[in-house]
């Protein structure tokens, strides 16, 4: 049995890619303003916002529960509207040897298509699958879209 796996999940949202790559790539720090029971808040620890290389601390609530990850950008790509996170320290850690986060935004007509693909590795095979994490996210992207298209 293989502890290396992928998750992914799309979501069509009204908003255009741009303004939801927008968001994840240089101003993640935004959004607590959207989703302050979801992400209370986002901290920058190293570099700049929109940058690779950079390190953003998320605090986030699952089922009543703060959690913390520590991310770096490890990539971003303009023309895909693609960013990727790899978590560097916090509680995911705790369960999986490693996790990456990379969000898609891709055009569909006037609207998108938000593909989160969470790839991790578990610690042994009794670890559960982050079904949960991929829940939230998605729910996020609903909301991130719900602001962005009233803004």
């Amino acid at each position: 049995m293989s502890l290396v796996a992928k998750l992914s999940a799309e979501v069509l949202a009204v908003a255009p890619h741009h303004k939801h790559h927008g968001v994840w790539v240089g101003r993640p720090h935004h959004v607590p303003n959207v989703s302050p029971s979801k992400i209370p808040k986002v901290i920058l620890h190293g570099g700049e916002w929109g940058s690779v290389g950079s390190v953003v601390a998320w605090h986030y609530i699952i089922d009543g529960k703060d959690h913390v990850a520590k991310n770096v950008v490890e990539a971003i790509d303009e023309e895909n509207k693609t960013i990727t996170y790899r978590v560097i320290e916090g509680d995911v850690l705790q369960e999986y040897k490693s996790f990456k986060v990379i969000i898609q935004n891709i055009p569909k007509g006037e609207a998108t298509w938000v593909r989160w693909t969470l790839e991790y590795e578990k610690l042994n095979k009794n670890i559960p699958h982050p079904i949960k994490i991929l829940e939230f996210v998605i729910q996020l992207s609903e909301e991130l879209d719900d602001h962005l298209v009233q803004a």
